[in-house]
């Protein structure tokens, strides 16, 4: 798809997603899992904290929002 065929909300919308992206806190990162996004916490050295079993740890979610389609999985 090219960027020309995109409609003015959207335009307005990918362009409002890289204003926060400049100024997302370095502290905190996204993360995609089975339709919804999470906004996690970083770990003391800005790491993603994950568990044992290789997984995102549950402790270091925020918040979900559920208002953005989104998809974890991989190309």
């Amino acid at each position: 798809m090219d960027m020309d065929d995109l409609t003015k909300q959207e335009t307005n919308a990918i362009a409002a997603l890289r204003m926060l992206a400049g100024r997302w806190p370095r502290t905190m990162w996204l993360f995609s899992a089975s339709g919804t996004l999470y906004v996690m916490r970083c770990g003391e050295n800005g790491e993603h904290v994950m568990t044992r079993g290789g997984g995102v740890d549950p402790d270091y979610i925020v918040t979900h929002i559920m208002d953005i389609d989104n998809d974890g999985g991989d190309w």
